[in-house]
C-alpha cells in the first residue's frame, strides 16, 4: 500500500521469538519506493518491551532498504551526525505500520565515520536461547558486513549531504 509523503507511521521491532522489543510512535514518511522507505522524526515516544517509555532527544532520519538486513537511524546532534544501525530482518510495511525483527547486533557510527559493533554478547545469548537458524545467523553477519561496506563507500545514508537533504524535507511538514 502506497501512502503519500508526510503521512505518519509507527515502527515496531520484535525479537526472533515474535516477542515485542520496541516501538517508535510517530515517524513521518518522507519517501517510499520499491527500493527504500525514508522517514523523519523528532521528540518521538519510544516504548520498550518492559513498558518503559522515553522520548528521543534529537531529530532523526530513518532509512529502511527493501530486502536489507539492517536499517539506519541518523541522529542529528550539534556536534555532527551519529548513526545507529539496527541489524534486523527486512522490514514489512502495511497500514502505516513498519515492522522488523531485531537481531541484537548494532553498529554505532560516529560523525568521523568510525564505528563500533555493539551487543555481541546479547546476540550470542539470544541466538542460543531462541535457536536462531544457521541461515539467519549468516544473514545477520552479512548485514553487519554490508553496513561496514556502506560506511566505507559512503553509500546511502552515509553519503555526505544525504541526511541533511532529507532533514530539510522533514522540516517542510507542519504535522511533524
Amino acid at each position: 500500500m502506497m501512502t503519500s509523503p508526510g503521512t505518519p507511521f509507527r515502527i515496531e521491532s520484535y525479537k526472533h521469538d515474535q516477542s515485542f522489543h520496541r516501538s517508535w510512535d510517530k515517524t513521518l514518511q518522507l519517501h517510499l519506493s520499491d527500493a527504500v522507505l525514508i522517514g523523519g522524526n523528532d521528540n518521538v515516544r519510544v516504548t520498550e518491551s518492559d513498558g518503559r517509555e522515553w522520548r528521543t532527544r534529537e531529530p532523526a532520519i530513518c532509512t529502511f532498504g527493501r530486502g536489507q538486513w539492517f536499517n539506519t537511524i541518523a541522529m542529528i546532534r550539534p556536534d555532527g551526525i551519529y548513526y545507529y544501525c539496527n541489524i534486523g530482518s527486512p522490514f514489512s510495511f502495511h497500514n502505516n505500520l513498519l515492522t522488523y525483527i531485531d537481531y541484537d547486533l548494532d553498529v554505532k557510527v560516529y560523525p568521523d565515520m568510525s564505528y563500533n559493533i555493539l551487543d555481541k554478547e546479547e546476540f550470542a545469548i539470544h541466538s542460543r536461547m531462541m535457536k536462531y537458524p544457521d541461515d539467519v545467523i549468516r544473514l545477520v553477519y552479512r548485514g553487519v558486513q554490508e553496513v561496514i561496506s556502506w560506511i566505507h563507500d559512503k553509500r546511502g545514508p552515509f553519503h555526505p549531504g544525504f541526511v541533511e537533504r532529507w532533514y530539510e524535507r522533514y522540516l517542510q511538514y507542519p504535522n511533524r
